[in-house]
């Protein structure tokens, strides 16, 4: 976990990407926007966890692959080490990249069914062309992530979810980054296996000192492993703070029937408490609401968040939030 004083690694400033959609009705050829990340801004420091949280569609993962610049943004700054990613060359983005690393979410589309192992694991290494043992470079990851030395000669095809998610975090780790963003890694694993994989996330920042951005539509987990948390809504951070302030002292109405929704371990505490049922589906981010973006869902709207888009600001707790009445 990182303290206030620790050095910002990752700074990314009014971040957008903009999808073009096009579409033909007879001779007539019609093109939409789709405002997939709207400014977004937020720092990770380094060895520290941020979380970005929200429903599907809400631009999380638009996000992280903005980030690592796997997809070009339309507009915005990220700088990382004090570098613009969005300005350097292909041959200087290359070499940032050892440093900048993704786990996927699907460990059964993410590694490649016809190479062993080991081959996928040694892959960044020899795209980057590293010198070494290889071999023994792959076997000393494999025992880093829990899994034997062995292992290295199998395919994908003889792992479970959870091992396969494994052999992705070591391939992940080959480069020694000092970034990794996890897209979802869990969401896609056994429930019975999804703590071994947090823990395991949580021991390797320990040990090697990365910083992480942990996108995940589970408050439960974000909760577990993040020092901020940001909540996503199309396209845009509506909250973003510490983690226990948000958590225990939420200020955006989304983020409140966000909490509602996780479940808690005592019954009693559970079946006492209010549970917020957002009515209506995310709004298309091809023709968003004006105002206020959740407005369409928010049972506080009033005619000023139709006309007036909120602004982040700080509140008594600590975090930032947009909304013209915070809880």
């Amino acid at each position: 976990m990182s303290n206030e004083s620790a050095e910002i690694l990752l700074s990314v400033r009014n971040l957008v990407k903009n999808f073009e959609l096009r579409a033909s009705s007879g001779i007539r050829k019609t093109k939409r926007i789709v405002q997939a990340v709207a400014d977004v801004s937020f720092d990770v420091k380094v060895g520290q966890t941020i979380g970005l949280v929200g429903e599907s569609g809400s631009g999380k993962t638009t996000v992280g692959r903005s980030v690592l610049q796997l997809i070009e943004p339309t507009s915005g700054e990220v700088f990382f080490q004090g570098q613009d990613l969005t300005k350097l060359s292909f041959e200087e983005l290359r070499n940032v990249r050892r440093q900048m690393q993704i786990v996927f979410q699907d460990p059964f589309a993410s590694l490649d069914p016809k190479m062993t192992v080991g081959s996928s694991i040694a892959e960044p290494l020899t795209v980057q062309g590293i010198a070494g043992d290889h071999d023994a470079k792959v076997k000393e990851l494999l025992d880093l992530v829990g899994l034997a030395p062995d292992h290295a000669q199998r395919f994908p095809h003889e792992f479970s979810g959870g091992q396969r998610q494994r052999v992705g975090i070591a391939r992940a780790l080959a480069l020694d980054p000092k970034l990794i963003v996890l897209d979802e890694p869990v969401s896609a694993l056994d429930v019975s296996i999804q703590a071994g994989v947090v823990n395991l996330f949580a021991d390797l920042q320990k040990r090697l000192g990365m910083s992480y951005i942990f996108i995940a539509h589970d408050l439960s987990v974000v909760r577990h492993i993040a020092d901020q948390v940001a909540v996503m809504y199309l396209g845009k951070i509506v909250e973003i703070g510490d983690k226990t302030a948000v958590y225990t002292h939420p200020t955006h109405p989304y983020t409140k029937a966000l909490l509602s929704a996780v479940p808690l371990p005592d019954p009693k505490v559970e079946r006492s408490r209010h549970r917020i049922m957002l009515e209506g589906d995310v709004p298309s981010p091809v023709n968003p609401p004006t105002g206020c973006r959740f407005r369409t869902r928010c049972w506080k709207a009033t005619e000023l968040c139709s006309v007036e888009e909120p602004q982040l600001e700080v509140r008594a707790s600590g975090q930032k939030s947009a909304c013209h009445f915070p809880e």
